[in-house]
């Protein structure tokens, strides 16, 4: 068992000596500290290209946020947790977001239009990108099983990092965890 690890922490060293993008998630990965403590960092990982919709019924897609780090959060109108996180994240898109960074939602399930707008309403967040996954083709497709799941994507779409549950996203953790992965 002893030589496996010492393969499994060879590789390690080698992937993220050899690889300038890594270096950022190993420079994250020593920030995780309060919630972030859940979010698990990996190597890039492509995401699979299927299509969701805008609010207004509007084929949308992640796609169309390549070129800057996005924060995708899977939650539900039903979802107690999602509730509690939500105005954390409208807080991290109004202090980091711009032409680098945007907090994209994605409720996943059956969410009606007039549930997630009030949804959204009673959370005090109409600022985010709110996107819907009906038929959660896109949430099986990454695996999702439970709510609230918040990915994090790299310029190039690919997800580098990972956190089941429940965050506050505006934490003094997570913005120092986000703004090492961003740091060029």
């Amino acid at each position: 068992m002893l030589p496996v690890i010492r393969l499994a922490a060879l590789y390690t060293a080698l992937f993220f000596g050899a690889n300038p993008a890594a270096a950022d998630v190993m420079a994250a990965d020593a920030l995780r500290a309060g919630d972030m403590k859940k979010l698990n960092l990996a190597a890039p990982d492509a995401v699979p290209a299927v299509g969701l919709l805008g609010l207004d019924d509007a084929p949308r897609s992640l796609d169309e946020f390549k070129g800057k780090w996005v924060l995708v959060n899977f939650w539900a109108t039903w979802c107690a947790p999602c509730r509690v996180e939500m105005p954390s994240l409208g807080a991290l898109q109004h202090s980091l977001g711009g032409p680098g960074f945007e907090v994209v939602t994605v409720a996943a399930g059956r969410n009606g239009v007039p549930q997630i707008e009030k949804f959204m309403a009673e959370a005090g967040v109409t600022h985010l990108a709110a996107l819907r996954d009906p038929k959660g083709a896109l949430s099986r497709e990454m695996g999702i099983v439970g709510l609230p799941v918040t990915v994090i994507l790299n310029p190039e779409g690919a997800e580098v990092g990972r956190l089941i549950g429940d965050a506050d996203w505006n934490s003094a953790e997570a913005r120092a965890v986000l703004t090492a992965l961003m740091a060029p």
